[in-house]
């Protein structure tokens, strides 16, 4: 489960939070104002809307992996990759 990333009140998101906050813009759970906020951020920053237009792609083209296109090291690469994360996480 995914925890909102909360954002002071009426200021301007740096690059920092714009990478935290896209997963959720993505998935349209980000709340009304977050998301002016996040898009207000875009339209000043090269560098985030490329970052954007990467995340589109990555799951554009992970979308279309199934489990069988994976070798077993890549599989094992994967969810060792995932393990750290969650660990780094806690």
């Amino acid at each position: 489960m995914r925890l909102a990333l909360r954002l002071p009140r009426r200021r301007e998101i740096v690059c920092q939070q714009a990478v935290e906050l896209v997963t959720d813009y993505l998935e349209g759970a980000l709340s009304r104002s977050a998301r002016r906020r996040f898009e207000a951020h875009l339209a000043g920053c090269p560098h985030c809307t490329e970052y954007l237009a990467q995340m589109r792609e990555t799951i554009s083209l992970a979308g279309r992996v199934t489990p069988g296109d994976l070798s077993p090291r890549a599989q094992d690469d994967l969810i060792d990759l995932y393990r750290r994360w969650i660990s780094e996480q806690q």
